[in-house]
């Protein structure tokens, strides 16, 4: 979640940093710092909460020559959300931001406390300067050379996750960076350079990015950008145009970015649909070279939002493909010794492609031998460079924390996919009978204003008690749990997803009155059964609130849909519900 910024040049390095870091609060935060090395000596500004506090803080200081800035908002992982566990870190003569996690930093700061180095933050990322400073103290000469080698040798040590950036008053023109599995984005400008965790904080900024990939480091200075490897050997530079347009970024007169991208559903299934359906067939240009028919079974793997999309793939591999499917959170599948087989599909689902446990998850299955196919939003991401095949999710840009349309473009691509892998061999009328399906879900997803306004009525109900179930059957129950993640993320309520089916087995030990329960009832996929587990929901006193087509008595609330008789239509018409979790 955190975000990164640098700067390398003669502009007012606060104000570059302060708006970088603008443009990623977006991400999720609790606290924001920013340094610069100006003239060989370095200036730090951290602050707790919002980024308004570290701007109130800084409004005296301004840069006035060449100077080098970081600049970092973070979530808390290690330590308290404070003053000393904010980013930037500083050891004797120099400040580092780190993104990620360093696994085994207890083990480096237990020697170095034996070394007699002290420590002032309860974070893994303090580690990283402090170990720098160690190694560049080891040398009586402070040369280009002796500082490459000292951070070299820090970024040998560190194991886990990291992008960082790191200045020192031991190079007062340059800022040293590092990656692996974390985000970093250099941009190039006119007489200056930046860095960033997203190129949105570098457009309007930088023409032309290079993104940065695994184990490359180097400096950053007001002309140059140097990269090389693990092995000290040079990298050559391979720039790409950052075509990023802040203003696809704004609010467009909705009151939060979620809600924005929730009423851009529509249109981003527009999106993922063009040039991929013609004559009652699926065309996936970007799989042309790619043979599908040799795959035995499939495995899908992610975490969060994307793997509650691949739970509903699940259900359609097995139902239209006739295909054996699994889905996987990513976390736990790196850590369970999973068996793997050559002839198994390995599909990974990221929006960002830069989420650290998917991706440990496809170098995981690459390393058995097993063909990689990414879902992915960002074309340059680390999962599409991991993979050997790629599928753009065309879901745009998504500013809210909480995903939504990339959910939408997930599901959307991977029943496309579905249908794919199996046109030549699927019966003539039910592929047909799905593309003509999948024409109509952008018209599902469409949220007229009437439906709006009454979510937002009926929300106000649902302030109060001690928590939420979602409960659904088959592809409703997927849905069920992406919608409790939902509001849990948004309104910090207490809410759970269910299988209907699941709820005499404990759950409903806590039906009364103040447990509201949202039933996604699905009239195409077992209607009777699911109506049952309403009705002994009923039976225990729990308010409940109908989603679906049709209203029974003994709900308290009801949200209508449009009536479709394809239960993904179903599907996407009830995923609109979700703008509950923004209204509430």
């Amino acid at each position: 979640m955190c975000g990164i910024v640098g700067y390398a040049g003669r502009a007012d390095a606060k104000s570059v940093l302060l708006e970088g870091l603008g443009d990623l609060e977006y991400r999720g935060y609790d606290s924001a710092g920013i340094a610069v090395l100006e003239q060989g000596n370095i200036k730090s500004f951290k602050a707790v909460g919002k980024l308004v506090n570290l701007v109130e803080q800084t409004q005296a200081y301004q840069s006035q020559h060449l100077s080098f800035g970081i600049g970092h908002t973070r979530w808390a992982t290690h330590g308290k959300p404070t003053v000393a566990n904010a980013h930037p870190h500083a050891g004797e003569t120099s400040q580092v931001i780190h993104n990620g996690i360093i696994e085994n930093y207890l083990e480096l700061k237990n020697d170095l406390i034996a070394k007699g180095i002290g420590f002032s933050s309860q974070t893994d990322s303090e580690v990283i300067v402090k170990l720098f400073e160690y190694f560049l103290n080891e040398s009586k000469e402070q040369s280009w050379q002796t500082v490459q080698h000292a951070f070299m040798k820090t970024i040998a040590k560190l194991k886990g996750a990291y992008a960082i950036l790191l200045i020192s008053q031991s190079l007062p023109d340059r800022i040293l960076f590092a990656k692996y599995a974390s985000p970093l984005v250099i941009g190039k400008g006119s007489g200056e350079n930046f860095i960033a965790s997203a190129d949105i904080a570098l457009a309007g900024k930088a023409e032309k990015v290079i993104y940065v990939k695994d184990y490359q480091m180097g400096y950053v200075s007001e002309k140059d950008i140097v990269m090389f490897d693990e092995h000290s050997e040079d990298i050559h530079l391979e720039f790409k145009t950052l075509y990023a347009d802040k203003l696809k970024a704004m609010k467009d007169g909705f009151r939060f970015f979620m809600e924005k991208e929730i009423y851009e559903q529509s249109e981003v299934a527009k999106a993922v649909i063009l040039d991929r359906l013609k004559d009652d067939k699926v065309y996936f240009q970007e799989l042309a070279d790619f043979d599908f028919s040799r795959f035995k079974s499939v495995r899908l793997c992610a975490c969060g939002t994307s793997y509650h999309a691949a739970l509903v793939i699940v259900y359609l591999l097995e139902r239209l493909a006739k295909i054996k499917a699994k889905a996987e959170i990513a976390s736990e599948f790196n850590y369970r010794q999973p068996l793997l087989e050559k002839d198994e599909l390995f599909i990974a689902i990221s929006q960002s492609g830069e989420t650290a446990d998917t991706l440990e998850a496809v170098k995981l299955a690459k390393a058995k031998g097993l063909f990689v196919l990414s879902i992915c939003n960002v074309n340059h991401s680390s999962l599409a460079q991991l993979s050997d095949a790629l599928i753009l999710a065309r879901a745009g840009v998504e500013k809210g924390v909480a995903s939504t349309k990339a959910f939408t473009a997930q599901v959307l691509v991977l029943w496309l996919f579905t249908l794919y892998i199996r046109q030549n061999t699927l019966d003539n009328e039910l592929l047909s009978q799905e593309i003509k399906a999948i024409q109509l879900v952008s018209q599902a997803l469409y949220i007229d204003a009437s439906l709006h306004q009454k979510i937002h009525r009926l929300s106000k109900r649902y302030l109060h008690g001690h928590g939420f179930f979602f409960i659904g059957r088959d592809i409703f129950y997927a849905l069920a749990l992406e919608a409790a993640l939902k509001l849990k993320e948004i309104t910090y309520l207490h809410a759970e997803g269910y299988a209907c089916g699941e709820m005499k087995h404990g759950p409903i030990a806590l039906a009364d009155p103040e447990l509201f329960t949202i039933a996604l009832l699905s009239k195409n996929i077992l209607f009777d059964k699911t109506k049952s587990n309403i009705e002994e929901l009923s039976a225990r006193d729990a308010t409940l609130c109908i989603v679906g087509t049709q209203m029974l008595e003994l709900a308290d609330d009801y949200l209508p849909i449009k009536s479709y008789d394809h239960p993904m239509l179903e599907f996407f018409a009830r995923h609109r519900a979700r703008i509950f979790a923004v209204l509430v």
